[in-house]
């Protein structure tokens, strides 16, 4: 005879887990985060929670960037010295009265050019530190996969920063001064001032270091699917008139010799990232 009992072997009736999924409900195993929840370790949090942390952070940076800066103050007459004549011709036992000694024209700019070298140097050391503390932050609204390449972009930046640092340094400052050298030797005397000149060395440089980190956020971008590669190509124009006002804006040479090379690094940098992408298929 049969059995009116309308429960299947489990003892809960037949059909409720048809229904529930046509009511919209999932199983445990699509309600485990992984495919259409969160991170693993997202949790809501306050917005003033999430701007205390990320100025916490921030003051890490700060803090790295001036205990570096502190420590290199110290030596920052030497480097002075080194940057100066890697550029112009001279020794600093020739001065004074050589042909590119450094002229000091307001009462602070000794103090200034030495904050500046000092300033650089940490700002390379901290670098680094930025990209770790800003994984730390967004840590929680990662997958396992987006923080391997996160993490792995720690030491990739600071080698960047120092590849853009060398670039500046042998190829993009000797230009700019064989330039200026001679572009008006012909009818005037050139005398080379401490703070502009020195500002010129040091913005190069700190800026080729903050450029070359342009292919490092591109790959991020791409590999944590914040955007894609076609997404980025089909806008190519609006990076490159990006690219050109960074350059003008933070280049203070007045001849435009340092923004058109700065310019076309930014625009070769974005170029053969995305070359490369799309020779991995990526």
């Amino acid at each position: 005879m049969a059995s009116g009992n309308t429960e299947g072997d489990s003892g809960s009736p037949v059909g409720e887990t048809d229904s529930a999924v046509s009511d919209g409900g999932v199983s445990p195993e699509i309600d485990s985060g992984e495919t259409f929840g969160g991170a693993p370790d997202d949790e809501e949090m306050p917005l003033t929670a999430h701007i205390e942390e990320m100025l916490r952070r921030l003051g890490v940076v700060a803090l790295v960037m001036a205990v570096v800066s502190g420590f290199t103050f110290f030596f920052a007459d030497e480097l002075i010295n080194l940057l100066w004549y890697s550029f112009l011709p001279g020794e600093a036992a020739d001065c004074p009265g050589g042909e590119a000694c450094p002229r000091v024209y307001h009462p602070l700019g000794l103090v200034f050019a030495r904050l500046k070298v000092a300033s650089l140097v940490g700002f390379i050391a901290a670098l680094p530190v930025f990209v770790y503390e800003s994984y730390l932050f967004m840590r929680p609204g990662l997958y396992p996969h987006e923080r391997r390449y996160y993490l792995a972009s720690v030491p990739t930046s600071l080698v960047l920063a120092l590849i853009g640092v060398a670039f500046a340094y042998f190829l993009i400052l000797p230009l700019i001064f064989s330039y200026f050298l001679y572009y008006s030797a012909d009818v005037a005397e050139i005398a080379f001032g401490l703070t502009e000149t020195f500002d010129l060395i040091l913005l190069m440089m700190g800026l080729f270091a903050a450029i070359f980190q342009i292919p490092l956020f591109m790959m991020l971008a791409i590999m944590m699917g914040v955007t894609t590669r076609h997404w980025i190509e089909q806008r190519r124009l609006i990076f490159w008139m990006a690219f050109a006002g960074v350059a003008f804006f933070f280049s203070p040479d007045p001849t435009g010799m340092a923004p058109i090379l700065v310019g076309v690094t930014m625009i070769g940098l974005f170029e053969t990232t995305l070359l490369l992408l799309r020779w991995t298929g990526r």
